[in-house]
């Protein structure tokens, strides 16, 4: 059997561990020194404390044993005076002899019944007398009685008599112990986490367009891997740079030849080839632009707060503009941090995507309750099989069963709108529409 197998956590205890590397490191640190220490305080009490107790309950049960023989065997007041006077100089123990009394019924626990077990023992061991005790009523003595012919003989004794009475001194430090070595734990292993969620809180900023100022903190591997990260951000940026440029450049140069061939049919003759040859060039114009952008992608561009509500309408009038018939729905004073242009884009191909294949579209922007904003364009088109929506965010897709092609379209609409959603940290989903056709959703953090 592999050893990975042999030693797997069960799943319900795995359940119980923590799952954050600061609980982990706590757990790893904290669960060995408090079973060291519980294992330490059981040897104590086991091989020390009872023992040195066992003793010291043997020998006060032996002098009370020789106090109660010897009153049995003089039970006159003088002689009691003289018993109670030695009691008290030699072994610290005051005697008082209660005439017609009768042993208490009641017993009172202590809170460490292991100990009254002991002083129970030993007393059983040197008295045939009935005897009772409580060690609870007094802080500093025990008060034990033992029935004699005529009433009970009380006696009282120092509790450290029968008691080691400084091992809650001990127990005192081992918990000290534990709580200094649990602070200075939680004080290193929370600077090394920092360091880590720093360079977590970084890559997350950095993949959403940002460029955080971060510099390498903790340990070793800790700092290895953050400078790892600052090269491959460094390569990133290079390449994206050398991208816009190139991209600036193609631009450039496939927008001349195409201005050059607009130039030469404006000045033709009309005819039905020239219309033909027009369309032609407006479809490979908009093609070019379509992949322009799924190729420049979020193009640079810095994400900033701005007002979605009124960027939503901006992007809907813009396609009404263009003859389309949309309905809206739209909370006003939303904000939201992104990139406007890209969104404009992301949301103008959903929108020309709604309006290419049904009658009806519909604009939704609304604040979401669990922080954010989500804006929905739905329709009431033929819609896309549930087991094609992420076929249709594929680069180049068309879904010719499910929903006409557009004219135009290449195929990079969704994709170009996801990528926008996700590069803000948000997404973009597909779903039936209350409507019967698509519902695209954008979900944005705030």
């Amino acid at each position: 059997m592999p050893l990975s197998a042999r030693f797997n956590i069960p799943r319900p205890l795995k359940r119980l561990l923590p799952t954050t590397l600061f609980g982990r490191s706590l757990l790893i640190i904290i669960l060995p020194v408090a079973v060291m220490q519980i294992a330490v305080t059981w040897a104590f009490f086991d091989a020390h404390w009872q023992a040195v107790t066992s003793r010291l309950s043997e020998g006060l049960a032996g002098d009370i044993a020789w106090a109660v023989q010897s009153y049995e065997d003089d039970p006159s007041p003088a002689a009691l005076d003289k018993l109670a006077k030695r009691a008290e100089d030699s072994m610290s123990l005051s005697l008082a002899f209660q005439p017609g009394k009768k042993l208490p019924t009641g017993h009172r626990p202590s809170l460490f019944a292991a100990l009254d077990r002991s002083l129970q023992n030993a007393l059983e061991d040197r008295l045939d007398n009935p005897f009772w005790f409580d060690t609870t009523r007094y802080t500093a003595y025990i008060d034990i009685r033992v029935q004699v012919p005529g009433g009970v003989l009380q006696i009282y004794a120092l509790r450290d008599r029968a008691y080691a009475t400084q091992g809650h001194i001990f127990i005192l430090w081992m918990v000290v112990a534990t709580m200094l070595l649990t602070a200075v734990a939680i004080l290193f292993i929370r600077n090394q986490v920092r360091a880590i969620e720093r360079l977590a809180d970084a890559a997350d900023a950095f993949g959403r367009g940002e460029d955080p100022d971060f510099k390498p903190h903790g340990a070793r591997e800790v700092r290895k891997a953050a400078y790892a990260f600052i090269a491959m951000k460094a390569r990133i940026v290079r390449h994206i740079e050398q991208r816009t440029a190139l991209l600036a450049s193609v631009s450039h140069d496939l927008r001349t030849p195409l201005t050059r061939l607009k130039l030469e049919m404006a000045m033709s003759e009309p005819s039905e080839q020239l219309e033909a040859m027009k369309g032609d060039l407006s479809e490979m114009e908009h093609m070019i632009d379509e992949y322009l952008a799924f190729a420049r992608g979020e193009g640079g561009e810095d994400a900033r707060i701005v007002d979605l509500s009124e960027l939503v309408e901006g992007v809907v009038a813009d396609a009404e503009r263009g003859g389309a018939m949309i309905e809206t729905e739209i909370t006003r004073g939303l904000e939201a941090r992104l990139r406007p242009l890209a969104f404009r884009r992301a949301l103008a191909n959903l929108i020309d995507n709604g309006v290419a294949h049904a009658d009806r579209v519909k604009v939704t922007a609304t604040a979401r309750l669990t922080g954010g904003v989500e804006i929905a364009v739905d329709d009431d088109g033929p819609g896309i099989p549930e087991d094609r929506y992420e076929e249709a965010f594929k680069p180049f897709s068309r879904l010719d069963e499910s929903r006409n092609q557009n004219e135009k379209g290449v195929g990079l609409g969704l994709a170009i709108a996801r990528d926008m959603a996700r590069g803000l940290g948000g997404d973009l989903v597909l779903s039936r529409s209350m409507m019967g056709g698509l519902r695209a959703l954008i979900r944005l953090p705030g």
